[in-house]
């Protein structure tokens, strides 16, 4: 029934945005016409989190080793937080081109996608 997520980042400074995506992350697109890229997500997970209204959504990149692709980001200029130990995982915030900000953790609980090794 769902063959996959589709997931949107709003930015005054698309281009600049969209570059970071292919550029810095690696992230492979195709044309969806007029020159407007989708990029390729690797495979993702959904959780469902209880809370006191709706329509709050959040989206985080993951890793397996959040020191090493901390490294590699500042090495290519890109700005984020340090790392903070939280009891579900490693989290921390990366500096988009724009001024935005995208959360991305190292899971420390049973994924989905990290079970196979």
């Amino acid at each position: 029934m769902i063959e996959g997520i589709h997931a949107i980042v709003y930015s005054r400074h698309a281009d600049e945005t969209r570059a970071f995506f292919r550029d810095v992350l690696g992230m492979g697109s195709v044309d969806a016409g007029g020159g407007w890229p989708i990029f390729a997500l690797p495979p993702a997970e959904l959780a469902v989190h209880p809370a006191d209204e709706d329509g709050r959504h959040e989206l985080y990149l993951m890793c397996r080793d959040i020191h090493r692709a901390v490294d590699e980001l500042r090495a290519k200029g890109i700005e984020t937080t340090e790392i903070a130990e939280q009891p579900w995982g490693l989290l921390t915030t990366i500096r988009l081109p724009a001024g935005g900000e995208l959360g991305m953790y190292e899971p420390r609980h049973p994924s989905p996608l990290f079970q196979a090794g």
